[in-house]
């Protein structure tokens, strides 16, 4: 059932929202507490069991079994699409698959110009080929990585042969180690004996094809290739596909390196008559106690520009409502003890810490562990040394939270020493962490994934308030998000929901199938 509309939300404004890779409900939750109903698509079983406790509406699948002519109801589309493999380092594998997501979104743009936008069976092809090719691509990768799983094994064969020859031959110890250890770059290893140099042939030679099946790899690319193409389609069938309405917004986010992507579908967005804004938005300057990067992509549809053939304007940026962190950087006094502010200044409120995120949780949650001061020491090194872990403390924002949260150890403040109990954060710290309330249920498998990977709330609230309510007042929206990021720390799941699947798709008026 429907259920009521927020009384905030106006009737005559877009409040169905799909969102796609939903992930445990990170913009859910905020969408819930600003009064509009959201559907989300999400493949992971673990997510999809927190979902189904928090109470959010959910379709268990991968989303490219699904279409947005099965969702004729929404009237915004939101997601974020898995894009590590812009990430990856080495090879420059990141930026060839950057490169070839980008083509594809050229030519399903130029499929889209106002000259084609009323052949339907064109744009559908152009998708239709882009899909196969990305299918033809994935299997041949699977292949590719099949073959690799061969190779290693062969590999390693011959590596424990070379090993277990050194040790007949009465090689100590650490001369087998320095030996393995040389095979990185072996050229440099002089051998004399025969079967041993026999060996390290069959093993170069297996290196070679290795490197060369990882270059092949790199250049297929994988499924999250096609996967971040996939937000853009669905706006593309309801924009152009006869009996769809278009999506009245739109709003994606990923991480900073997705931005280049993000510029692109701007382009087609603007063709199909969306005002558009890309944004780097810092996660402590909307009052997520932790520093994090995110890229976003955020369009509303211009009627106005629709009707008389002009081209759509910009979206502007959402407005920071907290200082950004600067290590080293003292907080800043709160908006209420200002007296040095210029008058057209808006003052902003101080970044939040994970002291003070973690206090307020515990007020409404007395089963928190209570905490001396501590700093947080790294699973992950800093300036390229892994031993150098990074340490953030009490009084400071957290570092990027992600799926190896769990692995950071708690020390007292200013030692290395852990603490004597609870020296790691518990789920719901690491939510509340990640601005989630402290009362949002985890479940599943892999919870320190589904944090790490989440929307962190606290900025969905300040991205669907821009977009969707864009009539508000300075003023007003001030409030409107005062009271819903109050709103956001006490909320409580209500009544858990049934994952969906295809079945009950039947149960839906699906339109313009």
């Amino acid at each position: 059932m429907t259920p009521a509309p927020h009384p905030d939300v106006n009737q005559d404004k877009p409040g169905i929202i799909v969102d796609l890779f939903a992930g445990p409900g990170g913009l859910d939750v905020a969408a819930t507490v600003l009064g509009y109903e959201v559907t989300g698509i999400e493949w992971d079983p673990g997510a999809c069991a927190t979902r189904s406790e928090a109470g959010m509406h959910t379709f268990q699948g991968d989303v490219r079994h699904y279409r947005a002519a099965f969702f004729p109801e929404a009237q915004v589309l939101t997601g974020g699409p898995p894009c590590q493999t812009f990430t990856v380092a080495g090879h420059g594998a990141g930026r060839r698959a950057l490169d070839k997501v980008i083509q594809y979104i050229e030519r399903l743009h130029e499929a889209v110009q106002p000259e084609n936008a009323r052949d339907w069976a064109q744009i559908f092809r152009t998708w239709r080929k882009i899909s196969e090719e990305l299918r033809i691509r994935e299997l041949e990768a699977r292949e590719v990585r099949a073959e690799k799983r061969r190779i290693e094994e062969l590999r390693a064969t011959k590596r424990k042969a070379m090993k277990h020859r050194l040790e007949q031959s009465g090689t100590s110890a650490s001369g087998v180690r320095k030996f393995l250890k040389q095979l990185k770059a072996p050229e440099n290893l002089k051998i004399t004996d025969d079967t041993l140099k026999g060996l390290l042939k069959e093993f170069c030679e297996l290196s070679d094809e290795l490197d060369k099946l990882k270059d092949r790899l790199e250049e297929l690319g994988d499924e999250r290739t096609g996967l971040v193409l996939q937000p853009l389609w669905w706006v593309i069938e309801r924009s152009r596909r006869p009996g769809l309405k278009p999506y009245e917004a739109v709003v994606l986010e990923q991480v900073p390196a997705v931005m280049p992507v993000w510029k692109e579908y701007a382009k087609v967005l603007t063709t199909l008559g969306y005002r558009t804004g890309t944004q780097l938005m810092h996660t402590e300057a909307f009052g997520v106690p932790q520093t994090r990067r995110r890229a976003v992509l955020m369009a509303r549809l211009d009627r106005a520009a629709l009707r008389s053939g002009t081209r759509p304007g910009h979206l502007p940026e959402v407005e920071e409502t907290h200082e950004r962190y600067r290590p080293g950087g003292a907080a800043r006094l709160s908006k209420a003890n200002h007296t040095d502010t210029l008058p057209l200044e808006t003052p902003k409120e101080s970044w939040i810490s994970m002291e003070k995120a973690l206090e307020r949780a515990r007020v409404i949650n007395d089963d928190l562990p209570a905490r001396p001061a501590f700093t947080v020491v790294s699973n992950y090194g800093t300036g390229g040394v892994p031993e150098a872990r990074g340490r953030r403390d009490h009084d400071a924002p957290s570092a990027t939270i992600t799926g190896k949260v769990s692995r950071n150890r708690l020390v007292h403040k200013d030692t290395n020493t852990d603490l004597a109990d609870f020296n790691r954060f518990t789920h719901a710290e690491a939510g509340v962490l990640q601005s989630f309330p402290v009362a949002y249920p985890w479940k599943g498998n892999d919870v320190s994934q589904q944090i790490g990977n989440a929307v962190p709330p606290r900025l969905a609230l300040h991205v669907l308030r821009h977009v969707l309510e864009p009539e508000l007042s300075h003023e007003e929206a001030t409030d409107r998000l005062k009271r819903a990021a109050a709103a956001l720390e006490a909320w409580e799941p209500k009544k858990s929901v049934e994952i969906c699947d295809h079945r009950h798709l039947k149960r839906r008026a699906l339109k313009g199938r």
